[in-house]
């Protein structure tokens, strides 16, 4: 064989040497898989449900997952993803978000055919409010005090913003806000607006929000109930008060088709869904302030969560397919709002 010959041969091994070890799951003792989550439930995945799926999947096939975990808002998570970052798991703050990728073509399967309808997580609007309550908020009625710096993020970024917005007008559009008449869509509209003229600050994710108002920015802030619960644990002395009617905040899980096939990791990755729908995840939900989905957890920790009122889903708002538009589209409510007060949309 001539030296040339030899050289490319050397060439050959080299390169399918590289190609091999760069494969996402070429190394049978370790995979890697990507999670693409919004920010707020970042201690539950990285601190204990991460942790107890690895020491799961060693035990039951010897090899090691690897997560590459990114935290952003949740609207901003779900347009990377579209924009190119290859996640294998989105694990994102609401339906819409993850509705934005399976358009895009990414997600192939019915991603709500899995259990309770993909949503592995709950929570609830509610109104943060300094220790004691020194301004007595009560209710949303509250909320348009002149004077009242509130704290939320912005729609455009964060899934918690449009939790936060809904929450307000539906809650107007039940009936639930002194002065404002039930189905009156007009003065909900207008009650709206009157509480986002207090709004001066709108951070790009939900997480973002709460510690700004850890910092002492703020009277008030509109978030999800598990921000606070996890802020208490930390040590924070904010309190929160529930609003007689708000939403029920619903978290969807899914898995992204053409990523995991790409990245050969398929198995693992149906497995860590799977396991989300556990009983040691849903618990861990609930040790983070998230309320579980699994009914048999629910009740172990009903005593956890006080009750609301009037708790209501997005189905009352036309679900996401008629919320986003009638809300945040270009002539939408919120949009009209924030364009004439000169705020981000």
């Amino acid at each position: 064989m001539t030296v040339r010959g030899i050289v490319a041969i050397f060439i050959l091994v080299i390169t399918l040497g590289l190609s091999v070890g760069c494969g996402r799951s070429s190394n049978s003792e370790e995979v890697v898989l990507t999670l693409g989550a919004y920010t707020t439930p970042r201690e539950v995945y990285s601190k204990v449900i991460i942790p107890a799926f690895q020491a799961h999947w060693k035990e039951k096939t010897g090899q090691h997952v690897r997560f590459q975990e990114s935290y952003l808002g949740s609207g901003a998570q779900s347009r990377a993803i579209v924009g190119g970052f290859e996640a294998d798991i989105a694990a994102l703050s609401l339906e819409a978000d993850i509705d934005r990728i399976a358009r895009a073509g990414l997600i192939t399967h019915d991603w709500k055919s899995r259990s309770r309808g993909g949503m592995v997580s709950t929570s609830i609007v509610v109104i943060a409010v300094r220790p004691g309550n020194p301004l007595k908020i009560q209710d949303w009625a509250d909320l348009t005090r002149p004077g009242l710096n509130i704290l939320t993020p912005d729609p455009k970024t964060s899934g918690g913003a449009m939790w936060n917005i809904s929450a307000v007008y539906g809650a107007a559009l039940r009936g639930f806000v002194a002065g404002v008449p039930e189905r009156d869509h007009t003065a909900a509209r207008d009650f709206l607006s009157k509480v986002f003229r207090n709004v001066t600050i709108m951070d790009k994710g939900a997480r973002e929000s709460i510690t700004n108002f850890e910092r002492g920015v703020g009277d008030v802030a509109l978030t999800y109930e598990n921000e606070v619960l996890v802020g208490q644990q930390s040590g924070q002395t904010y309190e929160y008060v529930i609003p007689q009617s708000t939403i029920l905040i619903e978290n969807p899980v899914a898995l992204i088709d053409k990523h995991v096939d790409a990245h050969g990791v398929r198995p693992v990755a149906e497995a860590f869904l799977d396991f989300l729908w556990s009983k040691e995840a849903q618990q861990a939900y609930a040790q983070f302030g998230l309320r579980p989905v699994d009914p048999d957890v629910a009740e172990e920790v009903r005593d956890q969560y006080p009750p609301v009122m009037d708790l209501w889903k997005i189905e009352f708002l036309g679900g996401w397919e008629r919320a986003v538009p009638d809300l945040f589209g270009p002539d939408g409510i919120y949009t009209q709002i924030s364009e004439k007060r000169g705020m981000s949309q």
